[in-house]
């Protein structure tokens, strides 16, 4: 456990250096951050039908999108990982005395928590202080706070399970673009990245409810505005820790079976 332990807190501390990088990123998360408000607003404004969350709660959900977007979004991808497959330097990674799946997990892991603590608290404390109705609220109670917190570590370490599948494939494709294609449209379309989740057909919901995508944005962030009611929650938090049982398994299976394909050629 000590050197899974060990790279994630090496490539926690080599992440927090990219400062400005980050502060780039929390104005251009602002910038779309704003534009999907004022693009529902305007349909919230032209609605026939009641809509089936309140603009309130969306304002929230689409604020903690943005703060939290290093948790959430499949593309966000370690080129070194890639670079190891395709060019061969696998090789060296081979040599190591622990498993590497685990190994890779906790980079990639590392990797999504750096930058999303320099992102997050910037956007959430100036989305607390915005005039209303753009202002972020605060969850209902201590509870459901609780609740929200629970469902959001797992859907992070469930992402980062579902992302290893994307390195996985390169391994038979050589190419990372096909994997981050796939998995990024269709990953995040079921997470609720593209429109939430309840503003989807019956029977488009049914799917994401059946896939794994949604319990690693859609679900925590309805957890915090109220949508999801507490008992719910608790049901859909056993959910994540069983799909995070599976995919892990199922990605450790695939990664091994994909090292048995691996040729190394050269002195």
């Amino acid at each position: 456990m000590n050197p899974y332990i060990s790279v994630l807190k090496l490539r926690l501390l080599n992440g927090m250096q990219y400062r400005a990088a980050a502060f780039a990123g929390v104005a251009t998360q602002f910038f779309w951050g704003f534009m999907y408000i004022m693009i529902f607003e305007a349909f919230y404004q032209h609605a026939i039908q009641t809509p089936p969350i309140s603009f309130q709660a969306l304002v929230t959900y689409i604020w903690l999108q943005q703060a939290f977007l290093a948790f959430i979004m499949l593309w966000f991808r370690d080129n070194e990982l890639f670079d190891l497959i395709t060019s061969g330097n696998i090789a060296y990674e081979l040599c190591r005395p622990c498993g590497i799946y685990g190994f890779w997990y906790a980079k990639l892991l590392a990797q999504r928590l750096s930058s999303a603590t320099l992102r997050s608290f910037p956007i959430l404390i100036i989305a607390f202080l915005l005039p209303q109705p753009y202002r972020m609220t605060l969850p209902l109670n201590v509870t459901t706070f609780l609740l929200f917190l629970t469902s959001m570590i797992l859907g992070l370490l469930l992402l980062v399970a579902i992302s290893m599948f994307i390195y996985i494939s390169v391994f038979i494709t050589m190419s990372p673009v096909g994997s981050l294609l796939v998995f990024g449209v269709i990953g995040e379309f079921f997470a609720g990245l593209t429109i939430p989740i309840p503003f989807m057909p019956i029977w488009l919901q049914n799917i994401a409810y059946m896939l794994p995508f949604r319990l690693t944005a859609d679900f925590p962030f309805r957890v915090y505005s109220g949508h999801i009611p507490q008992n719910e929650a608790i049901i859909g938090i056993l959910a994540q820790l069983i799909w995070l049982v599976v995919l892990v398994l199922l990605g450790r299976f695939a990664f091994n079976k994909a090292l048995r394909r691996v040729v190394v050629q050269g002195g």
